[in-house]
């Protein structure tokens, strides 16, 4: 299966890099300002505000500051590896787009300036709004969510304000999910107020239409549900799992974390759903890292467009105009709105691919997926979930390293770390809690060329075969990176870690 791929010689960059503050010298420079041109320049700044000592800031030459952040950045993997990360759909940023929104049209706003001035800013969030539509079906799109949770979270809050707008939120207190649901829908929802009902997979990978018709009743809110899931596997039975919900009174929302297989495919409006979610720092091409920067766009029906937070972008006489929203609405779930640049990078994709590239993408994307299953099938102690199903599985699928654990003792994390040795960047293995033993998600999408896929399944099986050949090996893994693995010990202290220098001045270097 890999005799053809040769894998190369990876050693990642090892310099010992101390903390910048450790290299400042008293008296050097980098820049030296210019004394202020008017007498008295800098009273304009109120006494309350002014510094009584000076900051204490690395004292350094330019070259020593450029060395220094090189090194980091050298001994960084990064995202430019081969990542299939699943539940993620990570995409090549492009940038131009990074050049486009580092300039000063977008980076010197201001969210309070007059939306007199914001013109084309907020034409790009309009049009966005409008290809988000196409997309799903909803009527109307608001991007002050950071992220999927927090968009979960505005779903969960719109669907009290349109319970409560009815008298019915006394009663309506459940919202059903699937025990395969991205965490966030039930842990939003809980922090809402809601009582959650979980459905377990059954034996064709999703939960039963009857185990959702036991469980609807007249206390139930919503829905919140994702499908295909990450196991790659689509509910068939969808649109009639809305229709049981709707009937008894409840709301629809469909978690497009996993839109990439299905995106021109499906609308979830055609479906019935009420609301949903897309996340443009993953499937829109928007880069996405460390927690941020990230937008969870939020769709919605015109039923729920009253409860929706402010401002709300309308287009009067040929421009376009911020509004508070409504009495109705749930006020804001972030400040101002949202994360510009992530929009208008998304938009970027959106125009670029237009609607025949976002279909050749999707189809790329479940290609590429069982063209890696098939691959992944045939390496020694790799298992897929659920495998006695032998149709096609979208976006991703979650394999398992059970066997391999069970006859080496080498497990998920072992062969992570043993990867990247390999100069790929290591697998996702699945949100908590873990239903499949072990659990990896790859995932190629529509960015990543068979040669790139074959050479990750390369690394793998590699290390597959090192684990049953020298498991010491791969459990003492990374060995060609900067570091090997971490004493998780001290990250659990307080006395020990700091984030910043004055605490790491006082915990480490100020005598006892």
């Amino acid at each position: 299966m890999t005799e053809s791929v040769t894998l190369r010689r990876y050693q990642g960059a090892v310099w010992d890099e101390p903390v910048v503050m450790t290299l400042s010298r008293p008296g050097r420079r980098g820049v030296v300002f210019p004394a202020p041109r008017v007498p008295g320049e800098l009273s304009a700044i109120p006494t309350a505000m002014r510094r009584a000592v000076a900051p204490e800031l690395p004292e350094m030459s330019e070259p020593d500051v450029l060395r220094h952040y090189l090194h980091l950045s050298q001994q960084t993997l990064g995202m430019m590896g081969i990542s299939l990360f699943g539940t993620c759909t990570m995409k090549y940023n492009a940038r131009v787009n990074e050049a486009i929104t580092a300039r000063d049209e977008v980076a010197q706003l201001h969210p309070r300036q007059p939306d007199t001035t914001l013109q084309g800013s907020l034409q790009i969030m309009h049009d966005l709004d409008l290809n988000l539509r196409a997309l799903s079906g909803m009527d109307r799109f608001v991007f002050q969510a950071a992220g999927g949770a927090d968009a979960a979270f505005l779903h969960v809050c719109v669907t009290r304000a349109y319970h409560a707008a009815r008298g019915e939120l006394e009663t309506r207190d459940e919202i059903i999910t699937s025990i395969q649901s991205h965490p966030c829908n039930p842990a939003t929802a809980a922090t809402a107020g809601f009582k959650i009902i979980t459905l377990p997979l059954e034996a064709n990978g999703y939960p039963s239409l009857e185990a959702l018709k036991a469980a609807v009743s007249p206390r139930t809110a919503a829905l919140m549900i994702n499908n295909p899931d990450d196991m790659g596997i689509y509910n068939p039975d969808i649109a009639e799992w809305v229709k049981v919900v709707k009937a008894a009174g409840g709301l629809c929302f469909y978690d497009h974390a996993n839109f990439n297989g299905v995106m021109s495919k499906i609308r979830a409006r055609d479906l019935g759903f009420d609301a949903c979610m897309f996340m443009l720092h993953k499937t829109f091409g928007a880069p996405k890292g460390g927690g941020g920067p990230a937008v969870g766009a939020y769709g919605c029906s015109e039923a729920l467009v009253p409860y929706l937070p402010g401002p709300l972008l309308t287009q009067e006489e040929g421009a376009f105009r911020l509004q508070p929203g409504s009495d109705s609405g749930i006020g804001r779930v972030r400040e101002f709105l949202g994360n510009l640049p992530q929009m208008i990078k998304a938009y970027a994709w959106v125009r670029a691919m237009g609607a025949d590239g976002i279909a050749e993408a999707s189809d790329l994307s479940v290609l590429a997926n069982n063209y890696m299953g098939r691959k992944l099938a045939q390496i020694r102690g790799v298992t897929c979930s659920h495998p006695h199903l032998t149709a096609w599985r979208l976006e991703m699928t979650r394999y398992s390293l059970e066997v391999l654990e069970r006859e080496t003792g080498v497990s998920a994390y072992d062969v992570q770390n043993r990867m990247v040795d390999y100069g790929v960047d290591a697998f996702w293995l699945a949100h908590e809690p873990w239903i499949i033993p072990q659990p990896f998600t790859p995932e190629a999408g529509e960015m990543w060329s068979k040669e790139d896929i074959d050479y990750w399944i390369a690394v793998l099986a590699k290390v597959c075969q090192e684990a049953y050949d020298d498991p010491q090996l791969v459990r003492t893994a990374p060995h060609n990176h900067v570091i090997g693995r971490l004493n998780s010990g001290p990250l659990e202290d307080p006395a020990q870690w700091a984030t910043t220098w004055r605490a790491y001045t006082r915990k480490h270097l100020t005598p006892q």
